[in-house]
């Protein structure tokens, strides 16, 4: 039987039937079965609980993190529930036209919330759920529109100090930067046809003024907090078993071996010898290089 966690993220009594994406609570179970016992999940209750839009889903094959010449360059990843992708609207084109929010739904392919929106003209689409964003809520983008919850704009016409999600790298590409759930990014400046903007690892980056982003801050910012319980869970999601290297023999990994228990050696570096746990790993002749302001390792360096 579920009882509501302590780390709700806002009361749930007395709420109306417009409840807010971020009064979403936690949720812990009393230990009735082991794997119950600790677990803590995301109270999905007021979600969306039929089926997405048939036109707006497509399936989706599993790779089991291979690439084209069936080669793991992904460790760790096989099985999992079946999927169906939901087409997600991270490009926001359609200037000027209201949409009203229909409903929030559960993403099986994306750690956030997304709202399924209804445009003036009948045409549906999904977008990324932001926080205080309630069903029956109106959502429009343009080069000028109201500082509000899922409106979209270019930075040309967005004030100085907005907290922003869904923010492209290219004009017209659609949203690369901060999609996760609870996540965003502060606008904290312009510089010339740039636009300067703060993540949230404390990276201070240009963007041009022409990339379009979202208002508000994504939904879910409680899905760090949960506790899965069993391994179990986590094979459900696709997530494989990780080995450490330190028990596995010296043919297998570089910190195999040795007598008895030990840490691993001085350097700690991947099955393939490259470093690993902290070390760069950055091309510094990226050619991205030049828009980074501050890295997200600068206030690392007083340590």
């Amino acid at each position: 039987m579920a009882t509501s966690g302590g780390l709700n993220t806002g009361s749930l009594a007395g709420a109306s039937s417009r409840r807010k994406t971020e009064s979403m609570a936690l949720k812990s179970y009393k230990p009735t079965t082991p794997g119950q016992r600790g677990l803590v999940l995301i109270d999905r209750s007021e979600l969306w609980k039929g089926r997405p839009v048939k036109s707006l889903t497509e399936g989706l094959t599993k790779h089991g993190g291979r690439n084209n010449t069936g080669r793991i360059t992904m460790r760790r990843k096989g099985g999992g529930a079946k999927r169906l992708y939901r087409i997600v609207d991270f490009r926001r084109t359609k200037h000027d036209m209201s949409a009203v929010v229909a409903r929030i739904e559960y993403d099986p392919n994306r750690t956030a919330f997304i709202a399924l929106i209804q445009y003036e003209d009948g045409e549906q689409n999904y977008i990324l759920a932001p926080q205080r964003l309630a069903i029956g809520d109106k959502v429009v983008s343009g080069p000028k529109v109201d500082i509000k919850p899922g409106n979209a704009m270019p930075f040309s016409g967005m004030p100085i100090g907005t907290i922003v999600h869904n923010i492209e790298l290219k004009p017209g590409k659609g949203g690369q930067i901060a999609r996760a759930a609870g996540t965003y990014a502060q606008f904290v400046g312009r510089d010339g046809g740039y636009a300067q903007i703060r993540l949230s690892s404390g990276e201070l980056r240009l963007v041009r003024q022409e990339c379009m982003a979202t208002v508000g801050a994504v939904s879910n910012p409680d899905n760090s907090n949960q506790n899965y319980g069993k391994a179990g869970r986590m094979r459900h999601k696709g997530i494989r078993p990780s080995v450490r290297g330190v028990v596995m023999n010296p043919i297998d990994h570089p910190h195999g071996g040795g007598e008895g228990r030990t840490s691993g050696g001085r350097h700690p570096v991947t099955p393939w010898g490259k470093p690993t746990k902290g070390a760069r790993t950055r091309n510094k002749n990226k050619a991205s290089s030049k828009l980074i302001i501050r890295s997200r390792h600068a206030k690392k360096k007083g340590r």
